[in-house]
C-alpha cells in the first residue's frame, strides 16, 4: 500500500494528463435540452411534515450534479486519441477502447466511471505479465542485465543487489560495462551501501574476462546471485551483439545453463522508443524479463501497457525514484489505478 501511494503520487504527470483529457472529453457533451413541463394543476400545500422537503432541498443544493456524456462514436474516437497520446500505442489504444465500450454505446458515463473501465482493462492486459524474477536453487544464479546507457540499468542492479541482500541472499556484482567509469563507480557505491562485493576491471578491458572472474568468485563464495552489468551502446549494434555473445559463451563454460535470467531495463521517459529497444535486445540477447524505470519522470506511462500487449514479456519490477525502496515488484492493479488517477 505504501508503494502504491508513492506510485500514485509520483505518476501524477501521467494521471493528470489522462484526468485533464477525460474531463475535457466529458465536458464536450452537449447540454441536454430543457423541456418545459406543462402547467400543473393546483395542489393544496401539505400541512404536515414539511421538514423532509426542506432538508432534501438543502442537501440537494450541496451536491453538485456529476457531469456525464453519452458514449457515442465521436467520444470513442476521442478516447482512442487520448490513450495514443499517453503512449499506449495505436494498436493497444484501439484494443483497450474497444473492450471498454463493448455493450456500453449509448450509455451516459461520468469521468470516474470511465476511469474505472480504463483501469479494469489496463489491469487485464497487465496481469499475465506481472511476475517477480524467478529464483532458482542453482548457485550462483547468474543474472545478465542489459539495456541502453542511461536507462537506469546500473542503479537497478544496485537496488536489486541491496534488496536481495536484505532478504538474506548473498550477492556478487560484476561491473561489466568496462567502458564507462561512472557506471563502475556507481555500482561500487551501491555495493558498499549493501555490503555486496563488486568485481571491477581496468577501463576498456574485456567484459567477458571480468564475467569469468566474477563467476569464479561467486562460485568460491557460494553466492546465491551474480548480477552482471553490461554495456548498452546500440549505435554499435554488431559490436554489442558480439560482446554479449562472448559473455554468454564464457560463463557457459562454467555453467551451461547460464545466464539464468536476462533482464532488460527500460526508461519510461523514452516512450514508444522502448518498444524498439525490446525488439533490438530480443535479437541481441534472450531477454527473459523487463524492469521499467523512471515512471515518475514521464507523462506517458501508457508505454508499459503497450509493451505488455505487444511482447508479453514478464515485468518483474518498476521504479519511481532513486531510493532503494523506489524499485518494487510490479502490481498490475496498483499500476492501472495510479495510471488513470484513481484513489486507493
Amino acid at each position: 500500500m505504501a508503494f502504491f501511494k508513492k506510485l500514485k503520487d509520483r505518476m501524477f504527470r501521467s494521471s493528470s494528463q489522462l484526468d485533464a483529457g477525460l474531463d475535457a472529453i466529458v465536458a464536450e457533451a452537449a447540454p441536454q435540452p430543457v423541456v418545459p413541463a406543462p402547467n400543473p394543476a393546483p395542489v393544496t400545500p401539505p400541512t404536515a411534515a414539511p421538514r423532509a422537503g426542506i432538508l432534501n432541498r438543502m442537501f440537494a443544493a450541496d451536491t453538485p450534479e456529476v457531469a456525464r456524456r453519452t458514449l457515442d462514436d465521436a467520444m470513442v474516437e476521442q478516447l482512442e486519441e487520448l490513450l495514443i497520446a499517453a503512449d499506449m500505442g495505436v494498436e493497444t489504444a484501439l484494443r483497450v477502447t474497444a473492450n471498454m465500450v463493448e455493450g456500453r454505446l449509448g450509455k451516459r458515463l461520468s469521468v470516474d466511471e470511465i476511469k474505472q473501465l480504463l483501469a479494469t482493462e489496463v489491469a487485464r492486459i497487465m496481469d499475465p505479465v506481472a511476475r517477480p524474477m524467478p529464483l532458482y536453487n542453482q548457485k550462483p544464479q547468474v543474472v545478465l542485465v542489459v539495456g541502453v546507457n542511461g536507462s537506469g540499468k546500473t542503479t537497478t542492479i544496485g537496488k536489486l543487489a541491496s534488496q536481495f541482500r536484505a532478504a538474506g541472499k548473498s550477492v556478487v556484482i560484476a561491473a561489466g560495462d568496462t567502458f564507462r567509469a561512472a557506471a563502475v563507480e556507481q555500482l561500487q557505491v551501491w555495493g558498499d551501501r549493501a555490503g555486496v562485493p563488486v568485481m571491477t576491471a581496468a577501463q576498456g578491458s574485456d567484459p567477458a574476462s571480468l564475467a569469468w572472474d566474477a563467476m569464479t568468485r561467486a562460485q568460491a563464495d557460494g553466492a546465491d546471485l551474480l548480477l552482471i552489468d553490461t554495456a548498452g551502446r546500440l549505435q554499435n549494434r554488431s559490436d554489442l551483439m558480439e560482446e554479449l555473445s562472448k559473455i554468454v559463451r564464457v560463463i557457459r563454460k562454467k555453467d551451461p545453463d547460464a545466464p539464468h535470467n536476462t533482464l532488460l531495463v527500460l526508461d519510461a521517459t523514452t516512450g514508444q522508443n522502448a518498444l524498439q529497444q525490446v525488439k533490438v535486445f530480443q535479437e541481441l540477447a534472450d531477454v527473459s524479463g523487463l524492469v521499467m524505470t523512471k515512471l515518475d519522470g514521464t507523462a506517458k506511462g501508457g508505454v508499459l501497457v503497450a509493451l505488455a500487449d505487444k511482447f508479453g514479456l514478464p515485468i518483474h519490477a518498476i521504479g519511481v525514484g532513486e531510493q532503494i525502496d523506489d524499485l518494487a515488484p510490479f502490481d498490475p492493479e496498483d499500476f492501472a489505478r495510479a495510471l488513470v488517477g484513481l484513489g486507493d
